[in-house]
């Protein structure tokens, strides 16, 4: 794969659901191990846009491309972690084999693990921390742990691009950060993308930020400023620092 191709390319990208535009005109390019963080109001089409770049919603308007490719063509070289993930906690299922089912793409039509797949699931689980509870039952896991196995299953497929939608809506702070922390070191070899409300922490993790309602607006910059805050919002925003760095946005070119 070269390197020099964007990991991700949107170019005018209008998608229109049930007859409402919910992106508008949007574009933007990563390059490969860039770490995104997206921000915006419920319902200003964050979710979609991570459908749209996992081939999952056509645009009525535009082009996506990943790692050069159509979106569509491109689902082997994505993982996704989904905003709920919802599961029956009693449900006999390990760690492990929960992870494992990332593997099936290579599993063939038997659905038969190798050795081989059995490794690259260890090896992941080592990676977020989570070898150790490998045969612990999935509903006696903590919030925390269980987003760990959900990106250790996305993992499974050797993804080289991660898109992670709310991952940290329903965990509290402190094993917030740690899963931040997780992804930062992820980030070494993977691009990402992360949806998040978490305004101030997102500024302290990420590398670069986009704000999203409808519209995007995109600086390739990880600086953040009340005022752009408040335009995407639509409300006024107040930004407080609570032992992060804050970043601070320059004006939107052409805008009015």
């Amino acid at each position: 794969m070269d390197p020099k191709v964007p990991a991700i390319q949107v170019s005018n990208v209008d998608v229109r659901l049930r007859g409402q535009l919910v992106l508008d005109g949007v574009s933007f390019s990563l390059e490969q191990r860039e770490f995104l963080g997206l921000i915006g109001p419920n319902g200003g089409g964050k979710t979609v846009l991570l459908r749209t770049l996992l081939g999952l919603v056509r645009p009525e308007r535009g082009e996506v491309r990943i790692f050069g490719k159509p979106s569509h063509e491109a689902r082997s070289l994505m993982g996704y972690v989904p905003q709920f993930a919802r599961f029956d906690v009693d449900f006999p299922v390990s760690v492990k084999d929960t992870v494992l089912t990332g593997r099936l793409g290579s599993a063939g039509f038997q659905l038969r693990y190798t050795p081989q797949d059995r490794e690259i699931v260890f090896d992941i689980l080592r990676k977020v921390d989570m070898y150790d509870q490998r045969d612990t039952q999935l509903g006696k896991l903590s919030g925390g742990q269980m987003q760990r196995v959900l990106i250790a299953r996305a993992l499974a497929g050797r993804p080289k691009l991660l898109l992670l939608d709310e991952p940290t809506a329903s965990l509290d702070t402190k094993v917030g950060l740690s899963f931040y922390d997780l992804l930062k070191t992820l980030a070494k070899d993977l691009t990402i993308v992360l949806v998040s409300h978490d305004v101030g922490v997102i500024a302290e993790y990420v590398q670069v930020v986009a704000c999203l309602n409808r519209r995007l607006h995109y600086h390739h910059s990880k600086e953040l400023r009340s005022e752009v805050i408040q335009e995407v919002y639509g409300c006024p925003i107040e930004l407080l620092a609570h032992g992060h760095a804050h970043r601070v946005l320059g004006p939107h070119g052409g805008e009015e």
